[in-house]
């Protein structure tokens, strides 16, 4: 399963390309290494929105996490359907990090390494063990913060970095960090606490993972939430003066 979604990320990557050369003129004036950064944005976007969506749905819309509807441990429940999305972002994240080392520092810094090791780590562990499937999708959920990151990088390479479309994406980038990185996030631990007497029956490598991974995880997303912030209001008081 695992190699199917690895083969599958990579033929996104290159369908990308196809298309942005369709549909975008600039394409291919692009430098190669422009070219590849571009692919791997539209790459993470397609996982983005798989993720999250799917994510979004067995979390809220499905029964699979509501207490009521189930006798066994919350943190025992999984699906077919989470495990295949594990499996596919498993996938997304191998292929990805493999591209961000061959072409290291280009596609990221020492951050994105991290970020994505342990993000690895986390759902191998879920995906093995069948168990903590619902603080898993948690974090998959944060990635529908992707797509506003993404989308900001091609309006820069557009030329567009002063256009309404930018600062609106960033008020929108803002505002989704905000929620899906930082709200959620303290949802998570306050849900952690209180499920902590199931928490504890997760086997020990899956515990010490969850207990470790998810506040280097808050912290990397509060980083960069700052580091947001600081350039939504560069871009708003560029707007303002333009006026």
């Amino acid at each position: 399963m695992l190699l199917s979604f690895l083969i599958n990320s990579i033929k996104v990557y290159k369908l990308t390309g196809y298309i942005s050369l369709l549909c975008f003129k600039g394409y291919g004036k692009l430098s190669s290494a422009l070219k590849v950064e571009w692919n791997n944005r539209g790459f993470s976007t397609f996982h983005a929105l798989i993720v999250a969506f799917a994510s979004l749905y067995l979390l809220l819309l499905s029964d699979e996490f509501d207490e009521k509807s189930h006798g066994d441990l919350i943190i025992d429940r999984t699906s077919t359907l989470s495990d295949m999305l594990l499996g596919f972002s498993l996938g997304y994240f191998l292929s990805d990090l493999a591209m961000i080392l061959w072409l290291f520092p280009a596609l990221g810094g020492l951050e994105y390494v991290l970020h994505h090791g342990l993000s690895m780590s986390s759902i191998l562990l879920s995906l093995i063990s069948g168990q903590a499937r619902i603080y898993i999708l948690m974090v998959l959920f944060s990635e529908s913060t992707t797509p506003f990151v993404n989308l900001r990088w091609y309006l820069d390479v557009a030329g567009q970095k002063n256009s309404k479309l930018y600062t609106y994406n960033g008020i929108a980038l803002f505002l989704g960090w905000l929620v899906a990185r930082i709200f959620l996030f303290i949802f998570f631990f306050a849900h952690m606490f209180s499920h902590f007497d199931q928490v504890k029956k997760i086997f020990p490598f899956g515990f010490y993972n969850l207990i470790v991974v998810s506040p280097v995880l808050a912290i990397m997303n509060v980083f960069w939430f700052w580091k947001i912030v600081r350039g939504l209001l560069k871009t708003l008081s560029k707007a303002r003066h333009k006026h």
